[in-house]
């Protein structure tokens, strides 16, 4: 019976009625899907099962009131930013663990002096950029955002959020690019 309603469909019943059944109906529907794209970003099965559940778990308790045009497409963009947030999350704990990792075996206090300056030399960049820029590269590298975290935080629109990312590492790679090479007279 289920399997013969259009997603739509599912999705008005379920906007009716407010019950989940036709809901969990849609994304049993999709579950192949999103295992699919789990396993395309994350690469480990055990992982995949759990983005999968966490988006179940997403879709269930944070449904948006808009109405959505394209549910497996919706469904997919969602899977999708959530194993790339993944990704970036465990990044981060790897770069973390790698700089105690250095902190803890650097003893040279030549290295030590070049690791602060070139700390020193990024962060004067940074100030260097647009007001636009330095904030969406602060937040995206630095206090590490998703691209919707930023818009939410700062009014932007994606495509601006994207924009300044990318202006602002272009920009960064030039003013760094000035400060190390040596100026001809």
């Amino acid at each position: 019976m289920n399997s013969n309603l259009t997603d739509e469909e599912l999705l008005r019943n379920y906007r009716a009625e407010s019950d989940n059944q036709w809901l969990g109906y849609l994304l049993l529907r999709y579950t192949a899907l999103l295992f699919g794209v789990a396993m395309k970003y994350l690469k480990d099965k055990t992982l995949a099962e759990d983005a999968v559940q966490q988006v179940f778990e997403k879709v269930l308790t944070h449904m948006p009131h808009d109405e959505i045009h394209n549910f497996k497409g919706w469904l997919y963009i969602l899977m999708r930013n959530h194993c790339l947030q993944q990704l970036r999350d465990k990044t981060r704990y790897s770069d973390e663990t790698a700089l105690t990792n250095i902190s803890d075996t650097t003893t040279d206090t030549d290295e030590m002096l070049w690791q602060d300056n070139t700390l020193q030399q990024m962060e004067e960049a940074i100030s260097l950029l647009n007001e636009e820029q330095r904030k969406t590269i602060v937040l995206f590298y630095l206090q590490k955002y998703s691209y919707e975290q930023i818009i939410a935080d700062t009014g932007y629109t994606f495509m601006q959020v994207k924009s300044f990312i990318q202006n602002g590492k272009r920009n960064l790679k030039t003013i760094l690019l000035k400060k190390i090479t040596p100026r001809e007279s």
